[in-house]
This record gives C-alpha cells, structure tokens and sequence, in this order.
C-alpha cells in the first residue's frame, strides 16, 4: 500500500525519536558524573574515564555494525542498541565499584549508542534523500534537541529528588517501551519498497536530475573497505572525524562540573546542557539544509569554529562568569558545533558511495568514536594534573581548526555536487550523464 507522502519521511520521524531518547540517555552522563563524584570520591580522570571507555567500546563495535547493517539492515542494528543501552541503564544503579560503572555506562550504554545514535543513524539515512540529504539528516538528527529539553531536566529533577540510581533506571525503561517498537519501521534504502530517493517513484515525476558527480573515475569505482583505506581521503577524513568528536565530548562531558566549579547554580548548569542541545535543532536543520546548496566543507568549517568559540568562552568564564559569556558558548556549542553531525553521513557517502558504505563509514566512526573517547580522557586528566581546565580548553581550540582543515582535504565537493552545485557539475560535464 502507497502512503501519501513519501516513505523516507517517516524513516527521518523514527531517527528523530531514537536520538531523542538514545543520544540524550547517554548525554545524561554529565549530569550523572557529580552525583557519582559525590557518592564515591573517585576521581575526576577516573569517574569520566568510563564515559572515556564507551566510546573505545563504541569505535571496537562500529566496523561491526557497519558490516551488520550492510548484511542486515537497520531493523538489527537498531534493536540491538535498544537492548544494549536499555541493559546498561538498568544495570548502572548496581554501582559499587569504577569497574561497574566501566561496563555498564561503559561497555552496555557506550555499545547501543553506536547503534542508536549518530554513527548507526548515518548508515543507511543518507540512503533516502539525495538533493534533500543535509536538510532530511538535520531534521531527524535535531530530534537530539528536543529530547534534552524534555529528558534532561527530568533526568536533573529525579537525580535531585531520588539520586542519580532512580533517573538511570527510568532511562533505561523508556529506551526499551519506546525505541524497541519504533524501530521495526526502518528499512534501510528506498529501493527496499519499490521507491528512488526524494520521493521522486511516489510523487510520479519522470523529471531526472542533472549529474552530480565531479570526477566521473572516483564516482564509477567499486568502493570496497580496502580500496577505501588505500586513499589520501580516506585518512584526512578519519582525522577529521577524530578531531570533531574530541572537541565535542571533551566540553560535552566536563561543562556541567566545570560550571559548577567556577560558581554557577547546579539548575543553571543543566540548563546550559539542555539549551545546547535545543539550540542544536535549528542549528542542525538549517546548516545542513546550508549544506545542500554551498557544499558540506563549509558547514563543517563552521561547525568547527563553534567549538572552537566554545573552547574560547570557557576559558573567558573562569575569570569572568557572566551570564553574557555563558549565553555565547552556549549557542556557539549549539547552533554551530552541533552542525557537524547533519553531514558526517553524507560526507562519507558522497566520497565512498557503494554497495560497502556500511563498512567503510563504521570503520571511519572508530577513529572518530576514538576521538570521542579521547576528549574527554584527556581533558579529566590535565585537569588532574593542572588544577583548572585552561590547558585542556586550548587543546580544544587547535583540535577544532585541525579538524576543519582535514574535511577540506577530503573534499567531497570535488567527487559529488550538492543540489545547489549542480549546475557548476553539469557544466563541467557539459551536460553529462543523470545522478548516480
């Protein structure tokens, strides 16, 4: 049976419901971490070491999903990441020991993330929408921002009113009554139900679009994993991909603490957490819409400067705490950084498009959940050393340039045309082949 609208709309409602549980869930960690602090008197490096350690698990499992998804679609990998998560939140209250906290939040949560969050999100939705792509990814993804407007403040409420053991039991509740169903609507491409990309089969139209492709040699390449890593671009993108997700976890994990040392109220601080998020919706929608018509290295570009404004701001609030400079590394994280993830996807898929993207994106998300693991590592552990988070903070700051000079080195522009490049693609061809 034909829907009236076209079927990829109701994969993006899907996506834009699991990132709004499965990301925030794990997000939630942040406001998890003084409350575990407090409890124990572990330290810092230590208690965010195991934050640190789901993202090692997260990169171990990402090729693996990667060739999962490409054997069995998104059904499996979904509901894998439903079981792991929802395990580990239920599990992590039974903490007694850093070692429990390591695999529970660890090992189970840092596991169904991969799964449910950006990484197994962007395997098989650029599949759907290809003059659409960045516009599609960023609305599904913003559903990040209106899950930490609802699930964070809940979170914040229950950790003060019953502790942090109850809040980590209702998150894992609410990812298995509502991820576990919800998900057995995915497929994983458009061709799975008779349709083509954007919807062009369901609205009837014969009207074929002008080629995207730039270099004709790359795009007509049998992209395997290994073809793949014998590439330049390929390694500019693992590093790119490392240095953007260092940047992100590393304020990500460490805001809400290092607000509260530096004199801000513990509702502020989670407020902070969830407006960046929130700011992340418009954010995402429109920079990646941006990116179907000016080309994927610029918004990447700008997403990184974000953080890097982010970084700048921290740094700036420990001397001066105002609520001004807290406004600016907010929407800095937010509307800029949070960019990043409305077209890591599509990157990847512009450059490697085939029939082994799953593998070859899973693999390039282990450097970058390496990345991720790396942020905050390293940022817990310098302030260990130094006793403040300056030093840290300015490692962030040159990881960010680092991380947007890479994508350009990369170029997915120079291999395949946005929707809003497509007539320079054309006329180069002059007036070549239809999209591949």
């Amino acid at each position: 049976m034909r829907l009236p609208f076209f079927y990829g709309w109701v994969i993006v409602a899907v996506t834009f419901v699991t990132m709004a549980i499965g990301v925030n869930a794990r997000t939630a960690f942040s406001l998890l971490f003084p409350p575990i602090i407090g409890e124990f008197g572990w330290e810092r490096g230590v208690t965010a070491g195991a934050f640190s350690f789901g993202f090692l698990v997260s990169g171990a499992l990402s090729p693996l999903i990667g060739r999962m998804m490409d054997r069995h679609g998104p059904r499996a990998v979904m509901e894998l990441g439903v079981i792991l998560m929802g395990g580990g939140l239920l599990l992590a209250p039974l903490t007694t020991q850093p070692w429990h906290l390591y695999l529970t939040i660890g090992v189970l949560v840092g596991g169904g993330s991969v799964c449910l969050g950006y990484s197994g999100q962007s395997l098989f939705l650029p599949n759907w929408f290809v003059r659409k792509r960045g516009l599609a990814i960023g609305i599904a993804f913003a559903g990040v921002g209106i899950g930490s407007v609802v699930l964070l403040p809940w979170v914040q409420s229950m950790i003060e009113q019953t502790g942090w053991r109850t809040a980590c039991t209702a998150m894992g509740v609410l990812v298995l009554v509502v991820l576990a169903p919800v998900n057995l609507l995915l497929w994983k491409r458009p061709a799975d139900l008779g349709l083509e990309p954007d919807g062009d089969a369901s609205t009837g139209t014969s009207v074929q679009p002008v080629s995207n492709i730039v270099d004709p040699a790359w795009a007509a390449t049998d992209w395997t994993l290994a073809r793949a890593m014998s590439t330049a671009r390929f390694w500019w993108l693992a590093l790119g991909y490392f240095c953007g997700l260092y940047a992100w976890y590393a304020v990500q994990v460490h805001q809400t603490k290092y607000l509260l040392d530096i004199g801000f109220n513990p509702g502020v601080a989670a407020w902070a957490l969830g407006i960046v998020s929130l700011l992340g919706i418009p954010g995402q929608i429109l920079l990646g819409h941006l990116s179907d018509r000016v080309g994927r290295e610029w918004i990447w570009t700008a997403s990184c400067l974000g953080f890097a404004i982010c970084f700048a701001a921290l740094i700036a609030l420990a001397w001066t705490p105002t609520l001004a400079l807290l406004y600016v590394m907010v929407a800095a994280q937010g509307a800029l950084g949070y960019g990043v993830t409305s077209i890591m996807g599509a990157v990847v898929l512009e450059i490697f498009e085939g029939k082994q993207y799953g593998s070859i994106f899973g693999t390039l998300m282990l450097a970058a959940l390496a990345g991720g693991a790396a942020g905050p590592l390293v940022t817990g552990f310098l302030h260990d050393i130094y006793g403040n988070y300056t030093i840290a903070f300015l490692i962030g700051i040159g990881v960010s340039g680092l991380s947007a000079a890479t994508i350009w080195l990369a170029a997915p522009g120079k291999v395949r045309a946005v929707a809003g490049q497509l007539h320079r693609s054309y006329a180069a061809a002059g007036g070549g082949s239809n999209s591949a």
